[in-house]
């Protein structure tokens, strides 16, 4: 697996170089970084502990080393490598990227960063303290294991608005800047067609539903919304809520709803787990980084309960906040010292071991929350008033007829 990464690397190395117009044995200087499976794995560290509890990394030092160590043929005989230290078995070098990139060690304010994944990597703190963790969301949020789900390409729904009084909703695609109810949106939509939905649109898909009254703020699909819309469509002992019919058609069932409360939950239980450790009951300013978390819309986010209650506007987008850190890295050999001394201080919350995660976990199942009042959220939209709804069971339901 070693061997394999570093070929891949070093054939990247080569496409990127000619990409630029440069020679690759002007490349003198690289730097790294990558969770910790891929950290280990390129450095030829075994990987095995980061499988099982407690997570425990091999190494969470820095690196610097000749390229020639790593097997790297596509850059200069002489060319030097700098991987930047791991902070936690499930928070690796990409976390400390994001650090140096966003510099929460640096606010005066209390800053929550967090990169969406499969794996949730948070970072919550100022310049007096530091926390981080992992919280594991699964794969429900990049478009895995939903009926209609797909990574972000061309054709793929990535925005999505309800009507809510008709039920009707509007989309816009990947490739493409109009919305399906603009008039040249079928001529621009015919090269890829509509072809299922990525991790973006599901988040505001299920918030439209949420919001437009579809399901209720436990989740549940209202099967008497039927009588109203024929989007609303029966299935087994459940209900979904079809949002293009076209071929393929593309629904919401009840269990892409689950599935994304499951992990919405996670990461808000994550989030809320380093607040309790650092004894605050909100943050200042929330950034969301990686390539998922750059196309999230901030307040669709919030409606869902992705994230603590904060203000709205100091919800941000981050991008690719990891891959900026390394560029750091690399033109500033000030700032590799700088996130060494960083990483050390940063405390680590594992989830697994905390009790109150599950309880956060369980109240964060709701939209947005089980008990917070999401004061801040409500400024600027008008939430649901919680509701029962029809036609559909539990699974408190199911679970007491089992006994």
């Amino acid at each position: 697996m070693t061997a394999a990464v570093r070929e891949a690397i070093d054939g990247l190395i080569r496409e990127l170089a000619e990409a630029a117009g440069v020679n690759t044995k002007n490349v003198f200087e690289l730097t790294f970084v990558g969770n910790p499976v891929m950290h280990h794995l390129l450095l030829g560290i075994d990987p095995t502990e980061l499988g099982g509890a407690p997570f425990a990394l091999a190494s969470d030092s820095a690196y610097e080393l000749w390229a020639k160590e790593l097997a790297l043929e596509n850059v200069n005989g002489d060319a030097r490598v700098y991987v930047l230290p791991c902070i936690a078995g499930h928070v690796g070098a990409d976390t400390a990227g994001v650090v140096l990139s966003e510099g929460p060690h640096l606010q005066g304010e209390t800053m929550l960063v967090v990169d969406v994944g499969t794996n949730a990597e948070i970072v919550l703190g100022s310049k007096e303290r530091l926390l981080a963790c992992s919280s594991p969301t699964g794969p429900a949020f990049e478009g895995a294991q939903l009926t209609s789900g797909q990574r972000a390409a061309p054709g793929a729904i990535e925005r999505v608005r309800i009507d809510r009084e008709t039920l009707e909703p509007k989309l816009r695609i990947i490739g493409s800047e109009l919305w399906s109810d603009d008039p040249g949106f079928p001529a621009e939509a015919k090269g890829t067609g509509i072809t299922g939905i990525c991790g973006s649109g599901i988040i505001e898909a299920i918030a439209e539903m949420y919001l437009a009254g579809i399901i209720n703020q436990d989740g549940v699909v209202d099967g008497g919304l039927a009588r109203r819309s024929d989007r609303i469509v029966q299935e087994g002992r459940t209900f979904a809520y079809v949002l293009h019919k076209g071929e393929p058609e593309v629904r919401i069932t009840q269990g892409d709803v689950r599935a994304i409360q499951l992990a919405k939950a996670a990461l808000y239980a994550g989030c809320r787990l380093l607040m309790d450790n650092l004894g605050v009951d909100e943050v200042d300013r929330i950034m969301l980084a990686g390539a998922f978390g750059s196309h999230i819309d901030p307040l669709y986010a919030m409606i869902l309960g992705l994230i603590p209650d904060c203000d709205p506007k100091k919800v941000q987008n981050a991008g690719n906040a990891a891959g900026t850190g390394a560029r750091i890295a690399l033109l500033n050999k000030g700032a590799r010292r700088e996130i060494e001394e960083v990483v050390h201080r940063i405390q680590k919350v594992e989830t697994a071991v905390e009790p109150r995660f599950q309880e956060h976990f369980v109240a964060a199942m709701a939209f947005p929350h089980k008990t917070a009042p999401f004061a801040r959220l409500r400024e600027v939209v008008d939430l649901p008033a919680p509701k029962e709804v029809e036609g559909a069971e539990g699974p408190r339901e199911r679970r007491r007829r089992r006994g």
